[in-house]
């Protein structure tokens, strides 16, 4: 690449393919499944959740009987562990798939508004009045091959 605003080139199986060919409705296509899996992985965690606080009520404990809340034993608080210690990393999992789409949306959103004004501006420049380089005019030879007239 020569630089962000210059050119650039991909390279795919020793061929040189140049532009962009984004297709918006693809990018919808995709970035829907992920949503749905975002729900799936949203589900699949708060059932983790409750799981795992019913493995930690279930494991029982150690002592003899007891008054009141039945106290934590050793694989409900190694439970309570695992879970302090995994919930930064789900959490991240849900926060990165919602950035990744949101970011994959906008991006195509600027694409398609970039491919946009370069069609406004071509059209504008095709209807543009054509300059004209007229034998004998502002000390022009007429040779077709300068500026137009008045142009230096």
């Amino acid at each position: 690449m020569e630089s962000i605003h210059g050119s650039y080139a991909l390279f795919h199986r020793g061929f040189s393919v140049t532009g962009w060919d984004i297709s918006s409705s693809g990018v919808q296509f995709v970035t829907s499944l992920v949503e749905d899996a975002m729900d799936d992985l949203a589900k699949d965690v708060k059932a983790y959740g409750k799981n795992v606080e019913s493995a930690a009520c279930s494991a029982g404990t150690i002592s003899g009987p007891y008054c009141g809340l039945a106290p934590t034993g050793p694989v409900g608080a190694a439970l309570a562990l695992f879970v302090d210690k995994t919930a930064p990393d789900l959490l991240f999992l849900g926060a990165r798939a919602a950035n990744s789409v949101n970011g994959a949306r906008e991006a195509t959103a600027c694409y398609v508004a970039g491919d946009l004004h370069m069609a406004a501006t071509a059209e504008h420049k095709a209807l543009a009045t054509p300059k004209i380089d007229l034998p004998g005019q502002c000390g022009n030879t007429g040779s077709g091959k300068g500026k137009g007239a008045g142009e230096k």
